[in-house]
Order: C-alpha cells, then structure tokens, then sequence
C-alpha cells in the first residue's frame, strides 16, 4: 500500500520500531465481502501491506500480475475494491474517469489526481508531528521522526549516497524542530506577562540553549545512522579515562584497549558541526592513535588552519556538496562522508 496517502486507509502512520494493525472490510466485484487487515510493519521493514482475503480468494495468485487494483473507500474501514485484468477493461474506466493510472499507483478524487510532491509530503508530514507536539521530544525522538517522514515521503531516500542523505537528513529535522518549536513555545509565551526581565531573560536563554544543543545532537544522531546502515561497529562517547571522551570509536572500547589490536583498525572520530576553532579538543581524545579524524559541517576553512590539522594528524571529512566551500588546493585532502565509511570498512576487513 502507498506510505505517502496513509490517512486513507490507516489511522496507524508509518512509526519506525512497532507493528500496527488496521482491520477492514472489502467488498469485492464478485459479491464477496472480506474482512481483511492493513499492517504497518515498521520494526524490521517499512511499508503496509493489505491481507487476509480468506479461502479460495480469486484475485490473490500468479496470473494476476499486472492486473489494476481500485480501492474505493467508503469511510477509513470500509472499502470498495475492482480487479481488472484485460486491457480494454482498464482503458475504458480511466476514460470514464478522466484519470491515467501513470505510476505503480495513484489517487484520484472527482477524476482528478491528487499529486503530492516529496517536498510537498515532507511538508504536510513535519505539519502534522507539530501540531500533536504540547511538548519539546528528546533529540533521539526528533531523529527517528525525521527517518520516518523521509522514508515515507522520498522514494529513493535509501538509495541516496550517503553525504547527500546525511544533509537532506539534517535539513529535514531542523525544519521539524522549527515547527515544533513555533507550536510549543507559542502555547508557552503567548499572551504571557512575564514578572521582571529576568523571567523573561531565562525563558529567551532556554529557547536559545535548547537550539544549541539540538544541532549537536541531531548530527550524532543521523551520522550514527550511517555507521548502523554500513554495518560499521561503533561505540558513541565512549569513557577512556585519561585518553578522554570521543564522539565515535571504532570498533570497541574493548579493541582500544587490546595492545595487540591493530592501530590500523582503529578509528577516532569528532564530531564537529564547526570546528574553526574547536579541532583541537581531538587531539587529546584516544591518545593512542596518532590520526584523528573530524566529521564537520563547517562551511569552509582557511589554508593554514588546514595546514595546521594536518601537521597534527587530524583528518577532515567533510559531506561532498560542502567540499566546493574549501581552497582548491585542499579540496583533494578532504574526506568525504561514503569515502570515510569505504575506508573503515576496508580496514576492519584486513
């Protein structure tokens, strides 16, 4: 069943981590009436499936492929359904309808198609998260919202390369964050009288603390995402006492430690949304690795101070699209997000 036009046919949107069930009643072209099921299977995959036509169900086997589907509803649990097979059939009630079955599927309403863009979907999809907000939801909740508006909206969201489906990622959660935000700090501040400038100073400080903090967090949340989708063993902030607290070691606490595991399989990694002036802290995290890396979205930086990383032992990945915002000369030196996940990768199986 199409994710993207859900609401029809499902009170149940599509929640990574949980099953859900929907049952529904089907009355097909022959008489029958069926009491069917709509599932959403979001803890190991991601889509709904319509099942349950009981026995000797006609419409149900191999010789019905490519066969047209029309679902007409009648109320969110009560359907309508048509199975047509011969070519003149199909033709003749996309003329009466004045609708063209152009895509594995489509809506049409009053014999017109309800086309809804992915931007357009992403849109209606963060709109409707933030209305049901009263509020603010940890950062892990932004994140797995923001995977499950893009993987119902973008139909190729999974086969994105993995510095563009970072970014598009990133964009996507901050807009949901901007909506949230006008949602429930409008319910907090509207029509309040604060009692002196310091209530109203703490209340501004919160807001603005609480953007902070969601960057950082929403850029740990959806690189740690890639390194799951890579099969890459991880350990975010790990404690290594006096070798301090990185982002992300690979592949272990365990293997860091381990004076005969290779240092050659073994990765330091920062996470830096700027890191002009904050790549140093690095240098004291994992001390037994001469080479660090930093994965930043920092727009751009000078020559020197890149010169200066690389004196150091620090390397920078940086997503390809931002690439263009370094120094030419540079620009061969930087790392990005799929080179670094194919390296790693290409170490640990040595």
């Amino acid at each position: 069943m199409p994710i993207p036009v859900w609401e029809m046919y499902t009170p149940h949107p599509p929640t990574a981590g949980r099953n859900d069930k929907h049952p529904v009643s089907i009355l097909w072209q022959d008489g029958r009436c069926t009491q069917s099921m709509i599932t959403w299977y979001g803890a190991k995959k991601h889509e709904y499936r319509l099942t349950r036509f009981g026995r000797d169900f006609p419409f149900l086997n191999a010789d019905m492929v490519g066969d047209l589907l029309v679902l007409v509803p009648k109320s969110i649990d009560e359907f309508i359904a048509y199975v047509l097979d011969y070519d003149e059939d199909i033709e003749e009630l996309q003329s009466a309808l004045g609708v063209e079955a152009f895509q594995n599927w489509g809506v049409y309403r009053n014999g017109a198609a309800i086309i809804e863009t992915e931007d357009e979907c992403v849109e209606r999809l963060i709109r409707n998260r933030a209305a049901a907000c009263e509020h603010f939801p940890s950062g892990e909740e932004f994140s797995e919202a923001t995977l499950d508006i893009m993987n119902t909206c973008l139909t190729k969201f999974g086969e994105l390369p993995s510095d563009a489906a970072l970014l598009r990622a990133l964009q996507t959660e901050y807009q949901l964050f901007q909506s949230v935000e006008r949602v429930v700090c409008q319910n907090l501040i509207a029509g309040r009288l604060f009692k002196n400038i310091d209530e109203f100073t703490q209340a501004a400080l919160t807001i603005l603390n609480r953007r902070k903090a969601r960057a950082g967090r929403s850029f740990e949340n959806h690189v740690e995402h890639l390194l799951k989708l890579a099969g890459i063993p991880h350990k975010m902030r790990p404690s290594l006492g006096n070798d301090g607290r990185p982002d992300i070691l690979i592949p272990s606490e365990a293997a860091y430690w381990d004076k005969g595991w290779p240092e050659s399989q073994l990765f330091v990694v920062g996470l830096k949304t700027t890191c002009k002036d904050r790549w140093r802290q690095v240098l004291n995290e994992g001390r037994r690795l001469k080479t660090k890396y930093i994965l930043t979205l920092q727009q751009g930086i000078t020559g020197n101070q890149l010169r200066e990383m690389q004196q150091a032992g620090v390397l920078l990945v940086v997503p390809e699209p931002l690439h263009e915002k370094y120094p030419k000369s540079w620009q061969p030196f930087l790392l990005n997000v799929a080179g670094f996940i194919e390296t790693v990768k290409r170490h640990l199986a040595a």
